[in-house]
């Protein structure tokens, strides 16, 4: 079975070299490749300088459900792990530790949860582990979903709920030590506010669009 990591990445040139290399130095990855997602940053850049890594550079900003559906379109591998680009304290195991329950049958999707990491990444995790970006699943599951290149920040909860609506196995490995950058520090406090509102309300925007089309579902049912 071809593995296939996909990264996408909205500027993120200054953290996304660590997460290149843990992820060209995992194990069980055949191909890793970045989906710049309209980037006005040099982000395309320094991937291309990380040996193994394929960069596909879109012209316009997707969203993180675009950038995902076009990573899995130029990916190979029939079993696709996602990564956020902008990880702290990632390491090749942690990228294992997410697809290898997948490649030994266990399950359908595999999800990575953070702990013992930075204080802010573990309490959301905590409240909301089911919302993350580290995650692996077949190539045909991702295929099966409606509608996800047009979804944003909503994508994980939108593919959480066509599982647990296709009624496939889901388990979660913990990733220690494993934490995100958050906005506020990445933008600064008032434009990582106003980044972390927009990023909510997408999220907020998919949960109402998935229950209106599960309803709709079940009309059609009856």
């Amino acid at each position: 079975m071809k593995v296939s990591v996909i990264i996408p990445a909205y500027n993120e040139a200054d953290r996304i070299g660590p997460v290149l290399l843990a992820a060209t130095q995992a194990k069980l990855v055949d191909e890793v490749l970045v989906v710049c997602d309209g980037c006005t940053d040099n982000t395309a850049e320094v991937a291309e300088l990380i040996p193994g890594v394929r960069v596909v550079d879109l012209h316009y900003n997707l969203g993180k459900g675009g950038a995902m559906s076009m990573g899995v379109a130029y990916a190979r591998g029939d079993l696709i792990a996602f990564v956020d680009a902008d990880l702290l304290g990632l390491q090749p195991h942690h990228i294992d530790a997410i697809l290898a329950p997948v490649i030994q049958g266990q399950c359908e999707m595999c999800i990575g949860v953070f702990r013992g990491g930075k204080f802010w990444s573990d309490t959301a995790q905590r409240i909301s582990p089911y919302i993350s970006g580290q995650r692996a699943m077949r190539r045909s599951f991702f295929e099966s979903i409606p509608y996800l290149a047009d979804i944003r920040m909503g994508v994980e909860v939108t593919i959480n709920t066509y599982a647990k609506r296709s009624k496939v196995r889901v388990r979660r490995v913990v990733l220690s030590g494993v934490s995100n950058t958050c906005k506020e520090r990445k933008l600064g406090l008032v434009k990582g506010t106003a980044a972390r509102a927009k990023m909510y309300a997408e999220i907020g925007r998919a949960m109402v669009k998935v229950r209106k089309r599960r309803k709709s579902y079940a009309r059609i049912r009856r």
